[in-house]
């Protein structure tokens, strides 16, 4: 299973890997799901709501995403689609 900042900031993948950007994960791999929102790292943002599986931090998400899109998606939109991220079991990060 990858980390959280992994999984936050893996930008593809290359067969069973994660392909990570390390230079995103060491600035902002600390950063809590309301902070990358904040900064409008929302790719980010939503990709850490899925790993906490916390369905108030995808309030979060969306909300600073609405209000910066000028949107009204809901938590039943196609928000994978959206925002490009899919729950994947990976066991290995390869961080670029």
């Amino acid at each position: 299973m990858l980390s959280r900042e992994d999984f936050v900031f893996t930008i593809g993948y290359d067969g069973p890997a994660a392909v990570v950007d390390g230079q995103a994960k060491r600035r902002n791999g600390s950063l809590s799901t309301r902070e990358l929102a904040e900064k409008g790292l929302f790719r980010a943002a939503y990709s850490s709501a899925i790993y906490s599986k916390d369905t108030a931090d995808l309030e979060i998400v969306l909300e600073f995403y609405n209000k910066a899109a000028g949107t009204t998606y809901t938590p039943s939109s196609s928000l994978d689609r959206l925002f490009g991220v899919f729950p994947i079991e990976v066991k290995r990060a390869i961080v670029l």
